[in-house]
């Protein structure tokens, strides 16, 4: 998710609070922001979404969380997918009775898709969307 990282970085890091909503006409706005649990590991975790509507609720289109990792580099590593459209919520890493589960290749299929997710994010102007918004409020 490297657009994530592009964007979180221009906005300063991950912090407690952190919230982005980021347009970039005509595709559903992105919004990014830190949650108030840990991941899995411990580390910190960002939610990533794309935020549709339905009869007047808000709809994950899809949500991912990641964790924040900086061993060898700075990297989001999936934790979770949801889907409200189709009803699907999946976690494919957790802790059970405090024992660190992964589903490895539900984990796979994230990674699989977050890379997905990040080329049409790049593809789409995020980032530079992000840096215009950001250099209007300034």
């Amino acid at each position: 998710m490297d657009t994530v990282l592009r964007i979180l970085h221009a906005a300063g890091g991950w912090h407690h609070g952190l919230h982005l909503r980021i347009e970039s006409p005509p595709y559903m706005a992105l919004v990014i922001e830190a949650t108030d649990e840990s991941g899995p590991c411990g580390l910190p975790a960002l939610s990533v979404c794309h935020y549709g509507e339905q009869n007047g609720d808000a709809m994950r289109d899809p949500e991912m969380c990641f964790e924040l990792g900086f061993a060898g580099g700075a990297h989001l590593n999936p934790f979770y997918w949801r889907n409200d459209y189709v009803g699907v919520e999946q976690w494919s890493r957790f802790l059970r009775e405090d024992n660190y589960c992964v589903h490895t290749q539900l984990h796979a299929e994230h990674e699989r898709f977050a890379r997905l997710w990040d080329n049409n994010l790049r593809q789409q102007g995020f980032a530079e969307a992000f840096e215009r918004q950001r250099s209007q409020h300034a």
